[in-house]
């Protein structure tokens, strides 16, 4: 069985190749009545649209979203509804190699073993291409949770990461806890091309990115998302945990090879004091002086940001030879042609908020089931 289904009430289904004609998503269990429109999704489109920069890979796709069912006179339906992104910069003559050996890094011997064939067009399915269509599922999601914001932005590049104290900073900003002091809600994270929310970081951003970039190699980076005015109560215990979904979510991004939840691996380094989240009564229910478990407790949202980090590895399509062999076992050397993200998670961003709000939508969905 091929799964490209993801959640339980609000279901999504990705489809197409990287180098077919078309990708895009199917919804289904988007409540009724909401407003929409390919407006509505296209700014996130916009922000994971490749060739904005020279950080970035140049394949040209404007990545503009049709919406073909589930919506009548500008609101949902109630049935699924289609997205579609039409496929338009191919160069599939770039991986003529790859048809004759595997990639290191990729997935391509684990298609091959899996299924006895693969799409070697840029990797088909395995490519981060798929990911747009997550990206546009996402848009559809968020008019599931106006109650919600999702914010995220990368916090390292090639194990250089922003400053401690922009960092809390911002976590505290998206929190509601404080304003930036030109009294603006949020930063503006669309002045540098990495989503940075810290100008000297994006600076040192730029050589370590570009060195990668003229060398022909590639760095890794992590992408850090918050969400705000989940409430108290989403979320289930055990086998339907919010941080678990979570976690599944952005594990299945491509390049993904870790996620953490609040402070994840850090919190085995702290004692049990450090690590709890002392609660003082407030007006309007339970104030928290820490967030160390990142909203959520038990499996179940606790009304403070969720706080989830992502890590996307180095991108494996480099300009570097590697040792690999032939589907014929064959020993070889290999390099990657085309055009490619030498850091592919600075595209990330916007998938880590997908991801984010199609989980969300879909525990917003199942606490009302249970609990009305």
């Amino acid at each position: 069985m091929s799964v490209n289904t993801f959640g339980r009430l609000l279901r999504f289904t990705t489809w197409g190749e990287s180098h077919g004609p078309a990708i895009g998503a199917v919804v289904d269990g988007c409540p009724p009545g909401l407003a929409i429109d390919e407006s509505v999704i296209q700014p996130f489109l916009d922000a994971r649209r490749p060739g904005q920069s020279k950080f970035t890979t140049q394949r040209q796709e404007p990545d503009q979203v049709r919406i073909l069912s589930g919506v009548f006179e500008g609101k949902t339906t109630g049935t699924p509804i289609s997205l579609m992104i039409e496929n338009v910069d191919q160069r599939s003559k770039d991986y003529s190699d790859v048809a004759k050996a595997y990639r290191p890094g990729h997935a391509d011997y684990a298609y091959d073993a899996k299924y006895g064939f693969r799409d070697y067009r840029g990797g088909g399915r395995s490519s981060a291409r798929e990911t747009a269509s997550r990206v546009a599922a996402g848009g559809v999601a968020r008019l599931v949770i106006p109650e919600v914001t999702i914010q995220a932005w990368v916090s390292e590049i090639g194990g250089d990461a922003i400053n401690g104290s922009v960092r809390r900073q911002l976590i505290e900003t998206v929190a509601g806890y404080n304003k930036l002091t030109d009294g603006s809600p949020w930063p503006t994270m669309q002045e540098n091309p990495f989503f940075c929310p810290d100008p000297e970081a994006a600076k040192r951003w730029e050589k370590i990115v570009d060195d990668a970039r003229l060398a022909g190699s590639s760095v890794g980076a992590v992408v850090e998302c918050v969400a705000t005015g989940v409430p108290a109560g989403w979320g289930a215990p055990l086998y339907g945990k919010l941080d678990a979904d979570l976690a599944a979510a952005m594990m299945g991004i491509n390049a993904v090879k870790g996620v953490e939840i609040g402070d994840g691996f850090a919190a085995a380094r702290l004692t049990g004091e450090q690590n709890a989240d002392p609660m003082h009564p407030g007006a309007n229910g339970p104030e928290f002086s820490a967030n160390h478990a990142g909203g959520i407790a038990g499996g179940i949202a606790t009304g403070q940001p969720v706080v989830v980090r992502v890590a996307f590895k180095p991108t494996s399509s480099i300009l570097t030879p590697q040792p690999t062999i032939t589907r014929e076992g064959e020993a070889t050397e290999l390099f990657t042609k085309g055009r490619h993200d030498p850091c592919v998670g600075i595209r990330g961003v916007p998938v880590v908020e997908a991801m984010m709000a199609l989980v969300l939508a879909d525990h917003k969905l199942l606490h009302r089931g249970q609990c009305g």
